[in-house]
Parts: structure tokens; sequence; C-alpha cells
């Protein structure tokens, strides 16, 4: 039986420590339930609400620590990207290419990623239906990508709020055999915390059941040992400590 596609992780590299504490974990849950959860975190979060808010280390110093965290502990690695240029050097490190939701229209981003041989999973935008995502698959498939991934992430209604309509997992699900429910993305409440993206984490378990009911084949979750810390997303991080439980609730 296929497993599913599993990518945790904290938003934003912060530090060596927390890249460490969060692998050790991850590498322990894939021992205890025979699963294969893929390392995420972003060396810089170039789309934040405020100038002000911390963006992370930078390409070349959190290329090195996500390279360091792939020899170490033997994870796979995913990391998001914002422009072209960027493909190339990220596609040396990581396993797999993450298209940001606002970007996935950028057809010279979907190209450069496509070109580097890795998996690139797209990201569902915000003002997309998950039958739109033809056209950004059409283009990584037409660039030579050999696996492409979509990712559910919700829908804007209103001001400041997110809204998932499920029915775009089997829609996507029609287009790419791997759809993913982003679960903690989902839950935000962008720009919506004086400057910052807010959110509420408690109902991401209630998004990673949902989604599994629509036949989703993988999950993302951001999570940190200490969310309500965390530098980036802070709101909307699963707490380290209740990934197992959650992991475990969607083999069920």
């Amino acid at each position: 039986m296929r497993k599913s596609t599993i990518i945790a992780g904290p938003c934003v590299i912060e530090s060596a420590e927390l890249l460490d504490t969060v692998a050790r974990e991850l590498v322990r849950i894939n021992k205890a339930l025979d699963t294969d959860i893929i390392f995420k975190a972003s060396f810089d979060k170039a789309n934040r609400t405020s100038i002000r808010s911390f963006r992370g280390p930078g390409i070349d110093r959190g290329l090195q620590m996500l390279a360091d965290v792939k020899s170490r502990y033997g994870l796979r690695v995913l990391t998001d990207i914002h422009e072209a240029w960027q493909a190339q050097p990220a596609g040396e490190v990581c396993d797999v290419l993450q298209i940001p939701a606002f970007l996935c229209r950028q057809t010279d981003l979907l190209v450069a990623a496509a070109k580097t041989g890795r998996t690139v999973n797209i990201k569902k935008a915000q003002f997309l239906s998950g039958r739109d995502m033809k056209y950004p698959v059409e283009k990584a498939l037409d660039s030579g990508a050999t696996e492409v991934w979509l990712t559910e992430r919700g829908n804007m209604m209103g001001y400041n709020n997110l809204v998932v309509d499920f029915r775009n997992i089997p829609d996507m699900l029609e287009l790419v055999p791997t759809v993913i429910m982003d679960c903690t993305h989902s839950v935000q409440r962008p720009g919506g915390a004086d400057g910052k993206t807010g959110g509420d984490r408690r109902f991401v378990p209630q998004m990673a059941l949902a989604a599994k009911a629509f036949g989703a084949t993988g999950w993302f979750f951001e999570v940190h040992p200490t969310p309500d810390a965390g530098l980036s997303d802070a709101a909307n991080m699963l707490e380290l400590d209740k990934l197992e439980g959650l992991v475990k609730a969607i083999a069920e």
C-alpha cells in the first residue's frame, strides 16, 4: 500500500537548534509509525505581511542548514522558492521544491523549478479553484518536471480569513496523483493580527481529517516545539508534541 506523503517542519529556519529538535522528532516518528515524513523549512519568507517581520537566514546559509539536516538525519527535505534564480541552488540540496500559493501562476518560476529534476509541489493560490491548477501543472510538466504535486491551502473569503472548499481535493486528483492538504496555513487569518498573519491552530486536526474524507494523499503541517514563540506563522503552527498523534489519526 502506498504511504501517504507527509511534510512537516518549522515555518522558517530560526536556528540550527530548532532544526535539530524538529528533525530528531521526525526521525523518531518515522521509526515508530513506519512513515517517511519530509522535513520542511524556509530559508527566506519573502511574503511576510510587514517589512519588519523576520524572514530567515537567506539562501546561502539556509540551504547549508538544510543540507546539514539531510546529511545528519537522513530525511528528505523541502523548501520553497520565490524567484526563478533560486531553483537551481535549492534543487542541489532539496528533494522537493515548493511554489508558494501567491506565485503559482509565475511561469518563469515553475519552469525553473521543473528544470531542476526535483519534485515540484505547487500550492494552490487563494484566488484559484482546484480545476484552475491544470495550467500551473501543464507549465511544470511541459518544462520537464517528472513529478508534480498540488497542495490545497484555502481560499480568501472576505477580509483576513480563509475558507477551505474540500471539493478542490478530488478536482486536483484528476490532474496529479499526489494532492496534499496544508492543514496549518489553511487556518490562517492573513494579515489579521496587527501587521502579522493570525490564525487558529485548534482547527488543524479537523482540517487533516476532513481532507482524508475527501481523498487527500498527503498532509502538510508546520510544527514547532513552542509555536507561540515562533518567528513566523506562530498562531498556525502545530505543537511538535502533537504531531505523532495526528499522524496516527490520519493513518487509522
